[in-house]
């Protein structure tokens, strides 16, 4: 799989105008400002292929990136205050209607900012995929700001804090340094290369 020829799709701002599932999905969701577009960059060695703003809640769409043999999924982060109540009630249906529809959905990476505890909506997330099945992975953004004792201390605290943390795969991810990127990149071949055989 060539991450290097990864090319933006399309975007959709209702569920209702996403078209019908044609292949393998990986999908990265998590809160606002949280860095999914900055990790997206990071994986497809690209510095603007997902917009990064430091605008919280800017990524208000479903964006579909072009990735041979799958798709790769942003979700609109979810958890920001200050937005209105029907762009809220969208961005909900928009989530909710992805992951309860019958896509192809291969693998969820849940992202979730490693300097704090799991937010409600994390934590909801969590048990929703728990709940439904659905496989996920979850990946602590921004690791390069903590110090190695600090996480130590916040990977005991996800421990307490995240049901069924002992059997989660976690990857601690720096979109700075690139740590954990090689790992991703590899978890996503792998699914990509399993849908291939597949469909073949």
């Amino acid at each position: 799989m060539n991450f290097n020829k990864g090319e933006f799709f399309c975007s959709y701002g209702e569920f209702s105008q996403l078209p019908p599932c044609e292949c393998c999905e990986i999908a990265f969701s998590g809160r606002s400002n949280v860095g999914k577009s900055s990790l997206i960059n990071k994986i497809f060695n690209r510095k603007n292929l997902a917009r990064v703003s430091s605008v919280p809640g800017k990524t208000a769409t479903i964006n579909f990136y072009r990735a041979e043999p799958i798709f790769i999924v942003d979700l609109p982060g979810y958890g920001y205050a200050k937005i209105s109540k029907s762009d809220k009630q969208r961005w909900t249906s928009l989530i909710n209607g992805y992951l309860s529809s019958d896509r192809d959905i291969g693998l969820i990476f849940q992202l979730i900012d490693m300097r704090h505890a799991p937010s409600a909506e994390d934590l909801q997330m969590i048990d929703f995929m728990i709940e439904s099945e659905t496989p996920f992975a979850i990946i602590f953004t921004k690791a390069d700001k903590l110090s190695k004792n600090q996480r130590k201390e916040r990977m005991e605290g996800f421990a307490k804090e995240i049901p069924c943390f002992e059997d989660i795969h976690c990857i601690e991810f720096s979109a700075v340094t690139g740590e954990g990127a090689e790992e991703i990149r590899g978890i996503i071949s792998d699914i990509a290369e399993s849908a291939d055989e597949q469909n073949s």
